[in-house]
């Protein structure tokens, strides 16, 4: 971790409330908790739906547009599976006045969604919040050197979700696991067993917030029965446009019909 990324680290936990940070200590990972399953999310209508998270959530999509601050328009939800759920979402439900965002940022970790977090969900009231985050917590520690811990993430995804649940108590949270497929040009043998730790404190995290989980890793296990992981994934972490179909339909199964 450079010295600026530990200082704005530093700099977010001294910001969270007093009872953000009494809750930085790392939750254990039981597997009751993992296993715990929230309800589907009912959408209301006005429902502010907001998806963040990195590469996978952002998928290109257009930040600079004279739309880029506007819901539900094409270019600003990007070409990944937020643009394939938002649109079926949207076709489905028209006359419910549902506002849709993409707030994804490629490259971030959870610390570097927390320094934007103001802007880029707090200020945009969601009463839905996507949260996909996680990879890169690892990733970058194998290919950036990244110093972050499993520790360092549990700790602050554990203070956002704090900080967004006393600013935003009502909000439906969706945590979808963090995931990678092996045998693809950037996922092999060495990714695992660490990489399962991140996996299981994304679960332990949404059942200690009563967030509908989405199990990324085990859909993207079945599909390899149908087609190899390259099919789904040619680098093992962002998705082709058939993965980016298979996460938008496991996103909208987590939706009340």
């Amino acid at each position: 971790m450079s010295q600026s990324s530990a200082s704005a680290r530093r700099d977010f936990l001294k910001k969270a409330s007093l009872g953000s940070v009494v809750a930085l200590g790392a939750p254990k990972l039981l597997a009751a908790e993992a296993s715990a399953k929230a309800p589907k999310v009912a959408l209301a209508t006005n429902d502010i739906i907001l998806f963040q998270g990195d590469s996978i959530t952002d998928a290109g999509r257009k930040k600079e547009s004279k739309d880029a601050n506007e819901p539900n328009t094409t270019g600003t939800l990007g070409n990944g599976y937020v643009y394939l759920a938002a649109a079926e979402l949207l076709a489905r439900n028209p006359g419910k006045n549902l506002k849709i965002y993409n707030r994804g940022i490629s490259g971030n970790k959870v610390y570097q969604l927390a320094e934007r977090w103001d802007a880029d969900c707090l200020e945009l009231k969601p009463t839905v919040l996507s949260l996909l985050v996680g990879v890169n917590d690892f990733w970058h520690k194998i290919k950036n050197g990244y110093q972050g811990t499993i520790k360092t993430y549990t700790d602050d995804y554990t203070a956002l979700l704090n900080r967004t649940r006393q600013q935003l108590p009502q909000v439906k949270l969706i945590v979808g696991e963090p995931f990678a497929v092996q045998g693809t040009s950037a996922v092999d043998q060495s990714w695992f067993p660490a990489f399962k730790e991140y996996q299981a404190a994304a679960r332990s995290i949404a059942a200690q917030f009563n967030a509908t989980l989405i199990p990324y890793q085990s859909i993207f296990d079945q599909a390899q029965k149908q087609a190899p992981g390259v099919y789904w994934t040619p680098d093992g972490v962002h998705p082709s446009v058939a993965g980016c179909q298979l996460m938008a339909k496991a996103w909208l199964d987590t939706i009340k019909s």
